[in-house]
Order: C-alpha cells, then structure tokens, then sequence
C-alpha cells in the first residue's frame, strides 16, 4: 500500500488540507504501507517558495513524516509531456482553438435550454496537420482530452458505488500545451508513476474522479482506489471557513495549541473510534483506524472542543514543559527577558530549542532577577486553567507589573461598605507581616480563621479584597497560591497600596 499526500503552494497549509495529510498518513501506517508527499506546484504564478516551506514545518511540527518525497510536478515536466504526447498521438486528445468568448458564449446557450454545460467536440474533428497549423501561426490553444459517453461505476472507500454518466461531462482541457499540463491530467500521471495504490481525499473533488478514471483507461493504467472524505463544517453547518475559526496549521500552534491535541482534534473531523474515548495519542490512532469507521456526512469544526483537547493535554504534561513552552508568549509581550548563561537557548514562539534550561530572567518593568524555578510556580498557579498557552500572558501579566492599576470600587465584595475594605485589608497585613514561613499552606491556615469570624459563612469579605489587592483583576488563581508565588514583599507592598485606595 502507498497512499499520498499532494498540496499545491498556492497559501499556507491549512485545517482540511492537512486533515487530508493525517488521514493518509494514518492509513498507509495502519497497513503497514507508505506514505508519500509531493508538491502540486504546476501553477507557476501562485506557487510560491513560502508556501512550501510553509507545508513542510507543519508536518514537520505535527509529526506527520512522509516515507518519499518531497515531489514536485515542476522537475517533472518531460514525463508529463511524454504522455500528453502519447495520448495525441492516439488520438484519443485533440488540440482546441475555441476562445474565451465562444466558449462562453456556448454555456450561456446550454444554460438558457436547460442542457448540461459541456464542451461540444468542435475542434475534435480538426486533424492534426490543420491543428499544427495553427500552432505555427500562434493561435491560442489548450489539449482536450476525449471523454467517451458511458456510465463510469467507482467503489469508493468511504462513500460505497458511485456511478457517473460522461456524456453530461463532455472533453475536458488537461494541458495549455506540452509543457504545461492541469491537474486532472498530472495527478493521473504522478499516481501512476509514484505506485500510489491509495488515495483518501476531500468530497470537494470526487467530480474529478470520472474525469481521472478516463484518463487511466486512455492510458491503459489501473487507478488507484479512492476515498472520498466528508467535507469539514462550520458550527452553522457552512463551509469552513475564518468567521468558524478556521486558520493556517502553524497559527494555531503560535496561539498556543499543543500538536498532539491537533492530531486529536483533526483525527475526529470525519472518522470515529470504537468506544467512547477522547484523547488518542499518534500510536493509538494508526493502531484503531478504518475507513469503515469514517463518516459520509459533513464534519462539523467545533473550536471549542479543540480548546478542551488541547486542555487535556496540558494538563498532562510536566511544569517543566509547560513553563518551557509557555516562556515566549511572556517574552513576546515583553514581560521578562531571557539571561542566556551555560549556552545559548533560542526562545521562540515554539518552545524553547534545547532540553537544557540554564537560565534566568529580568522582569523588564521591575527589573527584577527570576529563575526558572520560579516562572514554573507563575505558571503552576494557571496550568489547570489554560486551554492554549498564549492566554498565560493574560493569565500572569500582574505578575510581572510594579504597580497595579484598577478601580478601587473592585475592592468591594457585593454587600460589604466602602469603610469596611480598609480594616480588612489593614487586619490582612498585620496577618501577613507577622508571618515568619511564606507559603500557601501558611497563608491560608493564618488568613482564614479571621475570614470565617468576620462575616459568618461569607468568606468574600476578606478573599475578594485580598484577591483584588494582589491581581487587580475579578478572577485569578486563589489568594493563598497567588501571595506565596509573588513573596511577602511584593504581597505587602500591594496590601498596602490597596489599602491606601480606601
């Protein structure tokens, strides 16, 4: 078995595609197959070096690792021409000189009666002396292939029996000329060459499927089996797109998603396990795939459920990791900077490259020096919270200000008076300061029977304050957690800011 991946470099990869690239991938691997990637870039004006490089980091990244390849269909041109030469050869593809404006000028006439919109054979009686001819004295022209008027049955891998009736098709452009074949021409061809005996691809373009099949038999050559994938759906049940979340694979791992929920999350866009289990790591999932668990209907994008995976799974992993991972997101807002020391670590939006962390930080607008240690207790306070690393920046930004800036009307837990935060916040801070062991386990044994007496059976009076004084913000980490990680100085400091705003 030899199944493939083929991308054109006209835009970076995105969710679709790639679901395409991870289906294959999961197949060939679960037959003990090959898996084969090739690069469509026969479109030269939209073909772009970055767009490639673009494909290739995100496989890369998700871990998707192709057994050949890369292929480009533009090195293969000379192989492309053989068989386009072949085909005119025998007469079963003709040269068509019909321009733009007749041959819209036909569609409109066959739209207007009803009758199918299709190539009426015009230039196919044209032999191929004229048809020279006319190449000689420039004529603009493109190479039809003659498409012959029957039923076409296909056994879809996914969909069951297909059956498809050519004559509604008519003969259909596969090249501009010799050296510049379209893709339902050099698909054939590079599945033909490569041995790809498999081909799983999206609903969107099981048109093609007739068109290819054709070819193959002009050819004397056996298709490969196909399998036509549900097309993926917004929440509305639409086409996916943006306004669903939708966006290029490398930007949702900037936004902080880990690969191994991607690889989850996309495994379940059209195919579903045996049991009711969620979380599926790489293994699992070449081990349970069919394609008879795959669905024919649409698959519905829900990012929602993708920020619940990718919770899971950073849940999972160690502080270590997770601080690791989580250090650009600070840096690039500009909340700490790196002190290399031992060697050089590259901080980028990635993770950190090297497994050796041997590092401090400055806090640029404290100035302060922090260890590792210390940003994986910061981040600790929100590990169980996080459904993508970029929100610890929001999460911890009061972590490393000098100054907290918020309306002092904050302070009031719902009920309480204005009068009554000042005593509060002043008892908090003659609790704290006496304390001699500064964690959170102290903290909250000494602050919480004041909390208890001071308004029965509503602790709010004295935590919300509390909370407040040290975040500025409505919710956060508990109090007690908070205080140990920002340290009895930073912790008084901001009791008795808050206290001066009563």
């Amino acid at each position: 078995m030899k199944t493939r991946f083929a991308p054109s470099p006209t835009g970076f990869l995105h969710i679709g595609t790639v679901r395409t690239a991870l289906f294959n991938y999961l197949f060939a691997k679960k037959n003990k197959g090959s898996f084969l990637l090739r690069i469509e870039d026969t479109d030269k004006e939209r073909s772009k070096t970055e767009f490639e490089n673009n494909i290739l980091e995100a496989l890369k990244w998700l871990n998707i690792d192709f057994d050949e390849g890369p292929y480009r269909q533009s090195e293969r041109g000379e192989i492309y021409e053989k068989y386009l030469k072949k085909l005119l050869d025998e007469k079963k593809a003709y040269y068509c000189f019909c321009s733009k404006e007749e041959l819209e000028a036909k569609k409109e006439n066959y739209a207007v009666n009803g009758l199918p919109v299709k190539y009426d054979g015009k230039c196919s009686s044209l032999s191929r002396e004229e048809a020279e001819k006319k190449i000689k004295r420039g004529e603009m022209s493109v190479i039809r292939m003659k498409m012959p008027e029957e039923k076409i049955e296909v056994k879809d891998l996914i969909r069951g029996k297909i059956i498809f009736d050519t004559k509604l098709i008519g003969d259909i452009v596969i090249a501009k000329n010799l050296k510049s074949p379209l893709y339902n021409f050099s698909v054939v061809i590079d599945d033909y060459e490569m041995k790809i005996t498999h081909v799983l691809r999206g609903e969107d373009i099981l048109s093609n499927t007739p068109k290819q099949i054709v070819l193959c038999n002009h050819l004397g050559i056996n298709p490969p089996k196909y399998g036509h994938m549900p097309m993926i759906l917004g929440t509305d049940k639409s086409k996916l797109s943006k306004r669903h979340g939708a966006t290029a694979v490398l930007d949702y791992k900037k936004e902080g998603y880990l690969k191994e929920a991607l690889i989850n999350f996309l495994a379940f866009l059209g195919w579903s396990p045996k049991d009711k289990r969620e979380f599926f790591e790489i293994e699992e999932l070449i081990e349970e795939f069919s394609l008879e668990r795959m669905n024919k209907s649409g698959a519905v994008f829900n990012l929602k459920k993708l920020d619940y995976i990718n919770g899971h799974y950073i849940r999972k992993k160690s502080i270590d990791e997770i601080t690791e991972f989580c250090i650009p997101y600070l840096v690039e807002k500009e909340y700490i900077t790196p002190i290399f020391k031992d060697r050089e670590i590259i901080p980028n939006l990635t993770g950190i490259a090297g497994k050796e962390i041997s590092m401090s930080f400055i806090i640029k607008k404290t100035k302060e020096e922090i260890s590792f240690e210390y940003l994986k207790n910061v981040v600790s306070l929100y590990k169980e919270r996080m459904k993508k690393l970029s929100e610890i920046a929001d999460f911890t930004d009061y972590v490393f200000k000098k100054d907290l800036s918020f309306n002092k009307e904050l302070l009031q837990w719902k009920g309480s008076k204005k009068e009554e935060m000042s005593f509060v916040l002043t008892e908090l801070f003659k609790i704290l300061n006496s304390l001699k062991n500064w964690d959170s386990k102290t903290i909250e044994e000494e602050i919480m029977p004041f909390a208890e007496r001071y308004k029965t059976g509503d602790r709010g009076y004295v935590l919300w304050p509390l909370r407040v004084a040290l975040t500025g913000k409505k919710s956060s980490a508990g109090p007690f957690d908070v205080a140990s990680v920002l340290g009895k100085e930073k912790t008084l400091r901001r009791i008795n800011a808050a206290i001066k705003m009563t």
